[in-house]
């Protein structure tokens, strides 16, 4: 048998071909875009109602896996629209009417709440009665308690009891939640979530970002209180195992507990033992799904109990904001390609530097190492520097190589900022939204691609899908000289406007790649990078 580890490249780039063309022809990508969905509980005094409850969650090769999870109520109970409480001064164009709160999920709703607000979460146990009871912690704050029993780590909720957990959200970032009882067993059932903590006063130069006229999807104007950490889009990505041996083996025990009872109503049930040692994951997810899912719709019906998904998309010039949460036993990296990552923070905690406390002292990486219970805020752009072709396809005959200048009869031209992009800061600026090569590198301007195209290993497969090696079709004046003829492959002839460029993120253990050790799978899915005039809907 060939191993993965021998033959893994080239699988993945035989992969990329079909993944590629599916995600251009629309079948996974169609109204998959999320930017980070979650519940509000109202502002200033945020109240979250969460009950603890079993359901099944489903994995690509078929299985039903029996889980435990977080939601909203009973079947059929709704939490309301997602409504972030935006900061002072900023209002996001379209956040409602994503959707409600399934009864139970997997990962737990994202609960998003302001800098300064008060947080109450009542938590309602209605595990089966063999899991006994359960809790819920939230590290990085300081929680308060009320009703329920003790605990080994806070208190807890005995079966159809409540427990109420409130802590002041005293600064801004990604923070986790998760059981407290037995969490070697409840966390692996599916007993977590996270909370996101929006800056109450964000700069007021975040404001301004690369979008547009396009619908702004942002929780917020910036990840944190200071004006370098401004975003445009933002995902969360959860990335968690799951061993399905151990979630039968607590099913198993709940028939039986449930079987005597049945027989007998005052019979009792022993607490769940589950050996959880030694451990073998054979699922690996992002935000509860696995891919080819992940790639979904969020909140797709094909997927009740899992209506989070990963499927990011920038246009040129935007600044991405990546949540990246390590909420299981083992560390998972994931690894980003297209760019470096600027790491903002860890654990809510901003990396800044030691001389003025202001400048962001964070790596740049291009793999999140994912620890258990961590969570990594970064920033991330995408512009096609370092191609050395014209991304945005301007190259035309007669064309002057290199950056353009007035009058030399360039229909699209390319001013470089100070940092080398065509951005509002050049002068004449170019507008979001409205100058086709917003964001463009200028020093590839008016280059061709290459006869030879680049390493396939650094864009996916061949740098390009959807008909085209340029990022979507661009419109010419008319009376202008037309697109150099460039050699391309054979089935890709034509030009789409909407072709873009997809890079794969994924677990760089190879492991992790596979769904119960079928390749492709797990933790894997494409971080697409559309043409600026392309719509993207982070609603749907």
């Amino acid at each position: 048998m060939y191993s993965l580890k021998t033959y893994g490249a080239a699988v993945i780039r035989a992969i990329l071909v079909v993944l590629v063309l599916v995600v251009s022809a629309g079948l996974w990508c169609r109204g998959a875009r999320a930017a980070v969905p979650g519940i509000t509980g109202g502002a200033g005094t945020p109240t979250f109602n969460l009950v603890a409850s079993a359901g099944t969650t489903s994995q690509p090769d078929g299985a039903s896996i029996y889980t435990w999870g977080y939601g909203c109520g009973k079947a059929g109970a709704s939490a309301g629209l997602i409504t972030a409480v935006p900061p002072a001064g900023f209002v996001p164009a379209a956040l409602a009417g994503i959707s409600t709160c399934p009864a139970m999920q997997l990962p737990g709703p994202t609960m998003v709440v302001t800098e300064g607000d008060t947080v109450t979460v009542n938590l309602t146990n209605e595990l089966p009665v063999a899991a006994g009871n359960t809790s819920l912690i939230f590290p990085g704050f300081k929680v308060g308690t009320r009703n329920g029993m003790a605990g080994v780590l806070t208190r807890e909720a005995q079966r159809g009891a409540t427990v109420t957990y409130s802590f002041l959200a005293t600064k801004p970032g990604t923070y986790v939640y998760h059981s407290g009882t037995q969490p070697e067993l409840q966390i692996e059932m599916g007993l977590y979530g996270v909370i996101v903590v929006l800056p109450k006063t964000p700069a007021a130069v975040c404001q301004s970002n690369a979008l547009g006229s396009q619908t702004d999807y942002r929780l917020s104007s910036a990840a944190y209180d200071s004006p370098r950490t401004c975003y445009d889009r933002e995902y969360l990505f959860q990335l968690m195992e799951m061993d399905s041996t151990i979630h039968a083996n607590a099913l198993e025990q709940v028939r039986e507990c449930d079987a005597a009872i049945a027989a007998s109503p005052q019979a009792k049930c022993g607490p769940i033992v589950v050996k959880t040692e030694p451990y073998h994951p054979n699922y690996f997810l992002i935000n509860g799904r696995s891919m080819p899912d992940d790639m979904d719709g969020p909140f797709s019906p094909a997927y009740p109990s899992q209506p989070y998904n990963g499927n990011p998309h920038l246009h040129p010039g935007e600044t991405m904001l990546i949540r990246a949460v390590g909420q299981g036993r083992i560390q998972h990296p994931l690894h980003i390609h297209g760019n470096h990552a600027r790491v903002l923070a860890r654990d809510g905690n901003m990396l800044l530097s030691a001389v003025d406390q202001q400048s962001l002292a964070g790596p740049l990486i291009f793999t999140f190492p994912t620890v258990s219970g961590q969570t990594v805020d970064a920033l991330f752009q995408w512009s096609g520097k370092g191609l050395n072709w014209d991304v945005y396809g301007h190259t035309y005959a007669g064309a002057p190589a290199g950056p353009s200048s007035v009058g030399n009869g360039d229909p699209q031209p390319c001013y470089p900022d100070v940092n080398g992009f065509f951005t509002r800061a050049s002068n004449p600026p170019a507008t979001p939204g409205v100058t086709p090569n917003y964001g463009e590198w200028c020093a590839d301007h008016n280059k061709p691609i290459p006869i030879t195209p680049t390493d396939p290993n650094i864009v996916a497969n061949g740098l390009w899908y959807g008909g085209t090696p340029y990022l979507g079709l661009q419109t010419i004046p008319s009376g202008s000289a037309q697109f150099i003829s460039t050699p391309r492959p054979p089935g890709f002839a034509s030009q789409n406007p909407s072709a873009g460029y997809a890079f794969m993120w994924h677990s760089h253990d190879e492991r992790e790649i596979t769904t119960n050790d079928v390749f492709p799978g797990g933790m894997m899915m494409m971080m697409i990078i559309d043409p600026p005039a392309a719509k993207i809907d982070e609603s749907q």
